[in-house]
């Protein structure tokens, strides 16, 4: 089984796609830009700008992911997860900008201004990137069986809310919106 988590940055999807992968013994698989961006040395905006001109840079990170995902039994946790693997389940997390960008400060040692800014322009950039490399609109959830609220639920109780989703879909085969 694959299960993709999503959520814009700062939305907690790390956090709970590593919380799902503990519960289930699953191989968490969350390469993101930023690891890409360190190893060459770069800022992570950098890289968002280089991948804007060079469609390459995404095209070799999302086959990457589909090779790391191939032997299934695992939590995905980036960006184009939900599309660009054949995820059993795909959950999203609800989080408004403010939120995220008040973790994304904490998290990055940033002022708030900053964060917001970063995650905005962040958000900006791969929406468009993606509708021009791919034609996926991010911003479309039909593809999800599940809608968590993160912007007032604690890790644990996302925890427990997606495993409900996970087990109902294992169960049932068929996808439910929860929210």
């Amino acid at each position: 089984m694959i299960i993709a988590v999503w959520g814009y940055t700062g939305s907690g999807k790390n956090t709970l796609g590593k919380l799902i992968a503990e519960r289930l013994g699953y191989k968490l698989v969350c390469p993101t830009f930023k690891d890409l961006a360190k190893q060459r040395g770069i800022s992570l905006m950098e890289l968002q700008k280089m991948a804007e001109r060079d469609h390459n840079i995404d095209k070799k990170f999302d086959e990457l992911l589909k090779k790391e995902t191939a032997g299934g039994n695992c939590v995905v946790t980036t960006w184009l997860g939900p599309w660009m693997v054949n995820a059993d389940v795909r959950i999203k997390l609800a989080v408004s900008d403010r939120t995220r960008a008040e973790r994304v400060a904490k998290r990055d040692g940033i002022s708030f201004d900053e964060a917001l800014k970063h995650v905005r322009e962040r958000d900006h950039n791969n929406i468009e990137r993606y509708k021009a490399i791919y034609g996926i609109d991010i911003n479309d959830e039909k593809i999800f069986d599940a809608i968590l609220d993160g912007e007032h639920s604690t890790p644990e109780e996302l925890l427990e809310m997606a495993m409900k989703v996970i087990e109902k879909k294992m169960g049932s085969g068929r996808s439910e919106k929860h929210r």
